[in-house]
């Protein structure tokens, strides 16, 4: 019984310390259902990119905490198209 409980909690701590699938880089373009996200300057905590619809002639910039927005493309499903 003991060994059962600390097998699930190094399941659960695995689970936890999932690394992101790729570091950020700029010029990146990730794919989110029917939109594209395009990472435009990856600083040393914050993130500038642009998100929008793949046919979009203009989109605004925006600025997010870089975990955060490996947090979003990670719960998001997010595929990276081009590199």
């Amino acid at each position: 019984m003991i060994l059962r409980m600390c097998c699930l909690n190094d399941m659960k701590r695995r689970n936890r310390l999932r690394p992101s699938p790729k570091p950020l880089q700029s010029g990146q373009i990730w794919q989110i259902a029917d939109s594209n996200l395009r990472v435009e300057i990856v600083g040393k905590l914050l993130v500038h990119y642009k998100l929008g619809k793949a046919d979009a002639k203009r989109t605004a910039t925006s600025v997010s905490a870089k975990k955060e927005l490996e947090k979003y493309l990670t719960a998001n499903k997010a595929i990276l198209v081009q590199e």
